[in-house]
């Protein structure tokens, strides 16, 4: 074996063929963007092919290695869910022509994302442990702790930054901006709350706790729709419902299902995302551990076995599944 095929091997994990990113000759493309997980294609200005790759980022960063079956993952999730919730609210979703594909009608996006809380965790706790009681607009009451269940769910939304770090922001200066109009977000936050009892009820049913979400709008020809991912490891937190209450009432940590465990990770290794930070070394281990956690919040939130897709020649997979379809519809 030569020396680039061990890079390869090791910068892949496990012998595993991943997507990094894509460079797909697409029938019609007239724009392309890549963030931080997804590359999306526009087609006629129409559709949107948006392409869950394995990359995986935290603290808004891309980290350096990609993750196997984590687009996957990621794709299947969220095609489940936007159609398990087609029935609150409108979505973008037409097809998903392969486990890492969803092709969909291309909306204007608002410039927020609207993150919607049941728990005082991650981020709201770091936040409430610095000393502030004002989040988003909103106060928390004194003397709650981590993982402590809110009364009501809270919708915190944050602005949505082409690069570096979204920005939280209120409901107030939301409209006082003009950002969304007053009906727009009523509508938006509407939805949301709905989006959010029915994740956390499809939860229940498989032994988890939606902690948080965030759910992404869009517009087309006058009408809202949800757009993006939804219910994934990346964009929600779970816990297990079984042993809740006993870790909260001992100050234990939560069992849970989320990406939150990536950002500890990084954290004890002093990455946080900061300007001159360096994120560790992903070692093969990390890279299988991560992957490992993704594959069992799939089998855990949809209660079915996780099966690989083979990905010996991926890239090439891919491609022409999305092709045929466009082909088609075209």
């Amino acid at each position: 074996m030569d020396t680039k095929e061990i890079e390869n091997n090791d910068r892949t994990g496990n012998m595993e063929n991943v997507i990094s990113e894509t460079n797909f000759k697409l029938l019609n493309v007239t724009n392309f963007y890549r963030g931080k997980v997804r590359d999306v294609y526009s087609v006629n200005n129409d559709l949107l092919v948006m392409i869950a790759t394995d990359r995986i980022s935290a603290f808004d960063v891309v980290l350096p290695r990609a993750i196997p079956y984590k687009g996957q993952v990621l794709n299947q999730i969220a095609s489940r869910f936007l159609d398990l919730t087609s029935d609150i609210c409108p979505n973008w979703k037409i097809v998903s022509p392969d486990p890492m594909v969803t092709i969909g009608h291309k909306c204007e996006p608002f410039a927020i994302e609207m993150i919607i809380r049941g728990y005082l965790t991650g981020s709201s706790w770091r936040t409430y442990k610095s000393g502030k009681r004002n989040i988003c607009g909103i106060t928390i009451p004194d003397g709650m702790k981590e993982h402590q269940r809110f009364e009501q769910p809270l919708i915190t939304p944050t602005t949505k930054a082409i690069e570096g770090h979204d920005e939280d922001i209120s409901k107030e200066d939301i409209l006082k901006k003009g950002i969304v109009s007053p009906e727009d977000y009523a509508l938006l936050e509407k939805y949301t709350y709905r989006l959010f009892q029915r994740g956390s009820e499809i939860a229940a049913k498989r032994g988890l706790i939606l902690v948080d979400t965030k759910y992404e709008f869009g517009k087309k020809d006058e009408k809202i729709y949800l757009i993006d991912e939804i219910h994934t490891p990346d964009s929600s937190r779970y816990f297990y419902a079984d042993g809740y209450q006993k870790r909260f009432d001992n100050d234990e940590p939560q069992r849970q299902l989320s990406k939150e465990f990536v950002r500890e990770w990084l954290m004890e290794n002093g990455f946080q995302g900061k300007t001159g930070q360096q994120p560790p070394e992903m070692t093969n281990e990390i890279v299988e551990n991560i992957s490992n956690r993704y594959i069992e919040l799939y089998e855990h939130i949809t209660g079915e076995k996780f099966v690989k897709e083979n990905t010996t020649t991926v890239l090439k997979r891919v491609e022409n599944n999305i092709l045929h379809f466009l082909q088609q519809y075209l």
